[in-house]
């Protein structure tokens, strides 16, 4: 069969990505869904009764929706909150019993690895030296190359469902609240490296500040796609966000509605990551992890008809 899909079980989001290797990369369906797996972990260590029923609702919803597109094979991959819970295997058995198929939980590296495949293959390979990051809901991945060689890549437990967990607790999130995020950030990424030419962002945070920059009335990925984000965007989309309950940032246009509880926080690990990075703007990659698996492990394959 030559339409394939993969399912990345996020902290934050489930995301579906089918396509055809016919005559191609031909994309069928690319789709979020914000169910919050990741939830509660945080503080309890463990993955909650209600977000993983959520979680494994989408993820069942994807898998229909896959197979009826013809997907022939379905990969299934978990990230941070599966990485870290202590009752993870509750919710890989849940999912594997209700569909058969198995989920693989990647390392925080080979994510890393996987979402700079992900940028190679939408971008292109970048001159000089490159720094990439991928931020989701538990964690964020970086990976530093040059010449379309991977020079460097780690992965640290910064995202923004966590974040939004332990920092913003009051509605709209007050200035002290705000400061000692920011200041907790800035200590968890004291070790970047600010040698990079070009700084490219991947992740639903990423793509939303962009939307949110071109006030998409619907997600235009084609659009997002090699957006550049100018550090003033990403100040301003941060002072918006901070001064807003999570009820009105959903009206904000380009803002997936779900995103709006752990949007600050995203916004504030981006601003973080180029203060760190000492740079006035950076690149927008709408593809991610999902993309960076598919193109891994399909693309330039045989595949049966």
């Amino acid at each position: 069969m030559s339409v394939k899909a993969v399912i990345d079980i996020g902290s934050n989001s489930v995301k579906l990505h089918v396509a055809s290797l016919a005559g191609g990369w031909k994309v069928l369906r690319d789709s979020v869904k914000v169910c919050g797996l990741g939830e509660g972990l945080q503080e309890s260590g463990r993955l909650g009764r209600k977000p993983m029923d959520r979680a494994a609702t989408a993820v069942l919803g994807f898998v229909e929706e896959a197979r009826n597109l013809g997907a022939g094979e379905i990969a299934l991959v978990g990230t941070m909150a599966l990485r870290s819970a202590s009752n993870s295997q509750d919710f890989l058995s849940l999912v594997e019993g209700e569909c058969g198929l198995k989920v693989e939980v990647i390392s925080g590296e080979e994510e890393a690895r996987l979402s700079y495949h992900a940028v190679v293959s939408g971008l292109g390979k970048q001159s000089g030296q490159v720094a990439i990051f991928d931020t989701g809901g538990g964690s964020t991945e970086f990976i530093y190359g040059e010449g379309g060689n991977v020079t460097r890549k780690f992965s640290l437990n910064v995202g923004s469902l966590r974040f939004t967990e332990k920092y913003c607790k009051s509605d709209p999130v007050t200035e002290t609240e705000l400061l000692r995020m920011l200041s907790s950030l800035s200590d968890e990424f004291s070790e970047l490296e600010s040698f990079a030419e070009t700084l490219i962002g991947v992740g639903g945070t990423l793509s939303s500040l962009a939307s949110v920059m071109h006030e998409m009335e619907s997600y235009e990925p084609e659009i997002v796609q090699g957006t550049t984000l100018p550090y003033e965007e990403v100040e301003r989309q941060l002072s918006l966000f901070r001064s807003l309950k999570i009820e009105e940032r959903k009206m904000v246009p380009g803002l997936m509605p779900g995103r709006a509880p752990v949007i600050l926080a995203g916004v504030s690990i981006v601003r973080t990551v180029m203060d760190k990075m000492k740079v006035d703007s950076l690149t927008v990659s709408d593809r991610s992890l999902r993309h960076g698996l598919f193109h891994d492990r399909w693309m330039g394959k045989e595949t049966a008809g």
